[in-house]
């Protein structure tokens, strides 16, 4: 399994820090780089250095939402391969829909119980860490 590099875009600090936690519980090795919005995300992005083998994308954000967000990475080429995964509680279908129809690699909805929400996060990690997509960058 390849140690990823993963943005977080979540405006809740109790989302970052369930996440952190359940990422600490499984000790898995991964680092977790943090944007509160949108356009915070975007700026990392445009920072070459950054470079992430994964989003995780919250869709209900203040100054650029999720689906606003996906619009502009999917429209730029320089990083509209990195895979992106909604991680969010909205189970409305028109969202689904929505970032399907954009080109988003996945949509997961957040558990409320910590058990449930801790296996996701076991899963999620495992599949995307034996990706090869690091070796097409």
């Amino acid at each position: 399994m390849h140690n990823l590099k993963v943005l977080l875009v979540e405006d809740d600090m109790i989302e970052v820090m369930k996440l952190t936690r359940a990422i600490s519980t499984l000790q898995l090795p991964h680092k977790i780089i943090e944007a509160g919005h949108g356009e915070a995300a975007l700026e990392l992005l445009e920072q070459d250095k950054l470079n992430p083998d994964l989003i995780l994308l919250d869709l209900n954000m203040p100054k650029m939402n999720g689906i606003e967000f996906l619009k502009n990475i999917k429209n730029n080429i320089d990083l509209n391969y990195i895979p992106i995964i909604i991680f969010t509680t909205s189970s409305n279908p028109r969202d689904l829909q929505e970032v399907y129809r954009i080109g988003v690699s996945g949509y997961i909805l957040k558990p409320l119980k910590y058990e449930d929400y801790v296996k996701k996060i076991d899963s999620l990690f495992n599949y995307w860490g034996m990706n090869e997509l690091r070796n097409f960058k």
